[in-house]
């Protein structure tokens, strides 16, 4: 896309990450941070209207897209996404940083925000509070569910080959009915990569199994609480993938300084059904007035 440059970055966590960049002033740096199964290119449209404003940066996280897998013996286990970012901001950013994050992406840049708080501008969390609280989940069923879906998921066929690009498109849009057809394509031809017998997506499928350690508002809320820049909160009006409103409204309230604003015609991936808006919200919170 215009303006954009793939970068290629070795990481103290040991692994080399794909980072999509934007020139831009460099005072400032727009750091995107994707959901689950998604990528770095994915923040495109959202991308080419903040580079005027500032550099952005928007990486693969690790086993997504173009940035490297963990490997034989290893897994993705949440907090070493924040190590990888930690290290993304400090060999990438220049200036202020204002970090967006989308759904996972957010409880990523939410548990940095906590961690690196004195580094940290601004904070925009897209449909990005985290999913339900699981701490009254059985933990020793939990790790004997995890040991055997890895297992299963080193042993089997990782995703089934489609035939065409066309195939692919059509099972975004199923999962999206809200995406149009030209975003479809382009996410299609970005997040696939050949194999035989055609194209599968680019994430690793270990990706699909559920980690032996769940998600716990009590351990989220101790970073939330400890990040003491501004926070925007973004919603889709339409979302069908987020929490109830008082449980949003509940976690809302343990960011010291967080405003929130609801994205009308939008679902959950709001970047991709309203980019525009996504952008102009995020170029309010950072101090910065759109051109009409």
């Amino acid at each position: 896309m215009t303006g954009s440059r793939d970068r290629y970055v070795g990481l103290a966590t040991g692994l080399t990450y794909h980072v999509v960049e934007w020139d831009g002033p460099a005072d400032r740096t727009f750091v995107l941070v994707h959901g689950f199964s998604d990528l770095g290119r994915g923040w495109e449209p959202v991308a080419e209207l903040l580079a005027p404003h500032g550099r952005v940066i928007a990486p693969d996280l690790r086993g997504h897209g173009d940035s490297d897998r963990v490997g034989a013996g290893g897994y993705y286990h949440f907090m070493d996404y924040v190590a990888d970012l930690d290290d993304v901001i400090a060999r990438c950013a220049t200036g202020e940083v204002v970090l967006v994050g989308h759904s996972m992406g957010g409880s990523i840049a939410g548990y940095w925000a906590g961690t690196r708080p004195d580094r940290l501008a601004r904070l925009v969390l897209l449909e990005g509070l985290g999913p339900p609280d699981l701490a009254a989940v059985d933990p020793v069923a939990r790790t004997a569910m995890w040991i055997d879906a890895w297992k299963a998921a080193r042993t089997k066929p990782a995703f089934r080959a489609m035939a065409s690009i066309d195939i692919a498109i059509a099972r975004l849009r199923k999962n999206d009915p809200r995406l149009d057809e030209t975003t479809a394509r382009r996410l299609a031809e970005v997040g696939t990569r050949a194999v035989t017998g055609g194209i599968t997506w680019k994430h690793d499928p270990l990706h699909m199994t559920g980690g032996p350690y769940v998600y716990r508002l009590a351990v989220a809320s101790e970073f939330w609480r400890r990040v003491t820049c501004p926070v925007l909160v973004v919603d889709g009006a339409e979302s069908t993938l987020n929490l109830p409103h008082v449980e949003r409204a509940a976690r809302r309230a343990m960011f010291a300084h967080c405003r929130h604003v609801v994205v009308p015609d939008a679902g959950h991936a709001l970047q991709r059904h309203q980019p525009a808006h996504v952008a102009r919200l995020i170029l309010e919170h950072a101090g910065i007035t759109p051109a009409a």
